[in-house]
């Protein structure tokens, strides 16, 4: 089972939240999420902790892309728009400094126009041993 698989198959909640991840290489990430009436919050618009499972889940598969098991330890998230039911988001993670044991990755959520919602940057903790 490779990365990818790996992580769509057990981060539950992400998964749960209707988040996929649908690309992988070594240092970028990409994972959508279409917005449903679930994701609303009482404004009508995607609630933040949707947008930010989303970014969490591109953040762990490119932290994770190199093969090393790593943990998020700081994020950080601005909303820049919203998002609406029915919209197709989709969120990029780049590596942004490959250190061997603290990384920092950057990803940006837009919807199916291609408009920045939410820019999110964070960093990680890379522990010795191999994901799987």
């Amino acid at each position: 089972m490779d990365i990818q698989q790996f992580l769509n198959a057990n981060d539950h909640f992400a998964a749960g939240a209707g988040c996929r991840i649908i690309e992988i290489t070594e240092g970028r990430a990409v994972a959508t999420m279409t917005v449903t009436k679930g994701h609303l919050n009482a404004g009508g618009v995607c609630q933040g902790g949707a947008l930010f499972t989303l970014a969490d889940l591109a953040l762990a598969a490119v932290m994770n892309s190199r093969g090393q098991l790593t943990f998020g330890i700081q994020n950080n998230i601005m909303y820049l728009s919203s998002a609406r039911e029915g919209d197709l988001l989709t969120a990029e993670a780049i590596e942004v400094f490959n250190h061997h044991k603290i990384p920092a990755v950057e990803v940006r959520i837009t919807n199916q126009q291609g408009k920045l919602l939410c820019h999110v940057t964070g960093m990680a903790y890379r522990k010795p041993e191999s994901l799987k």
